[in-house]
């Protein structure tokens, strides 16, 4: 975060309307608009449901009867104890949920092969077939995977598809993802815009990374105007959702009293979150201002952390305050940081 002064106006209200009246624009990824979810299978009625002259036809809606997109609209973001739960309802629930729950399973199989994991080699075509299977049986997990893999080979074009049917069905990862690739995609001009949209759309859901890359936005002024408090709210709600890097810009705001009340203990206290989450930096800053107050014992344990995570600046200052300790406190701090496992963070 770049300490500079901006002329702030303070907005009473909040510069987004509500929800249910942003009005997508049309872009050129209409075409993701065009796919098609798979036919409605059909379904007999089931033998056990109740009859019409039962005391009890109305109490169960039939699932059977839906249309596969608006029953994919409820279900998509289903997670599979969900779908197994639904499924023990009633035989027409099941046999409507039953392509989700394929979806379900062929999404946990695509995971498997993207990250090598059961004894089975990593191959991202394979991955990349199940989940496209399994998005095309609803599954919005498997649409947003179905992006990521696209996106790592370099087809843009695909993953947008992909995280813009997840996005339009409500996934906040998927209108997350869709917003960062019209910022970032290098084929297209920024639709920045846009971005924000999606963004906000993801933020108020909960989703911290979206929280995080809409601070950004205001900070920087990307496809809205610039307001450091509106970016240091979006980035506080971001650090309490437990994302690092937000938790890393929440301590500069309130260190240099930008956006949020000036106040060294809070700094203190996001700073030191951010290094436990592994933000290399703040590992950096937070084993510096350890060793000024003393403690150059925990002092030299972060800044272990922040050289073997990659901060350059670190391995001097980690060396000079190693050089002053005993053999056995030296042996201690590597220990110590052979044992740290960082805290999970958002993603």
């Amino acid at each position: 975060m770049k300490q500079k002064q901006w002329t702030l106006q303070k907005s009473a209200s909040s510069p987004f309307p509500a929800r249910s009246l942003i009005k997508k624009k049309k872009n050129s990824y209409a075409f993701a608009k065009s796919l098609k979810p798979p036919k409605s299978p059909q379904f007999n009625s089931s033998p056990d449901a109740p009859s019409s002259t039962s005391s009890t036809s109305t109490s169960i809606p039939d699932f059977s009867a839906m249309p596969y997109d608006a029953l994919v609209r409820i279900a998509a973001s289903f997670t599979l104890p969900d779908l197994r739960a639904a499924s023990l309802v009633c035989r027409a629930w099941r046999d409507a949920l039953k392509p989700l729950s394929e979806a379900m399973t062929l999404f946990k199989r695509g995971k498997i092969f993207k990250h090598g994991r059961g004894g089975l080699q990593r191959s991202l075509d394979k991955a990349l077939d199940c989940f496209l299977k399994a998005a095309a049986r609803g599954s919005v997990l498997a649409m947003v995977d179905a992006g990521l893999i696209y996106w790592e080979m370099g087809k843009i074009e695909e993953a947008i598809v992909w995280y813009m049917r997840a996005a339009e069905l409500g996934d906040p990862a998927g209108q997350c993802n869709l917003a960062i690739s019209f910022l970032q995609a290098a084929a297209h001009p920024p639709n920045t815009k846009e971005a924000v949209e999606w963004l906000y759309n993801a933020s108020i859901a909960g989703h911290a990374r979206a929280q995080y890359q809409l601070a950004l936005c205001f900070h920087q002024g990307k496809g809205v105007e610039q307001s450091v408090q509106e970016a240091a709210c979006w980035y506080a709600r971001a650090a309490e959702g437990g994302y690092a890097r937000a938790m890393y810009n929440t301590s500069l705001c309130y260190s240099l009293g930008e956006g949020l009340e000036q106040s060294d203990m809070l700094a203190r206290k996001w700073m030191r979150r951010a290094a436990d989450h592994g933000h290399s930096k703040a590992q950096y800053e937070h084993g510096l201002a350890l060793i000024s107050e003393g403690d150059a014992m925990n002092g030299v344990v972060y800044l272990e952390l922040a050289t073997r995570a990659g901060e350059m600046a670190a391995a001097p200052a980690r060396d000079a305050v190693l050089e002053q300790l005993s053999a056995s406190c030296r042996n201690r701090a590597v220990l110590v940081a052979d044992k740290w496992r960082v805290l999970a963070s958002s993603r």
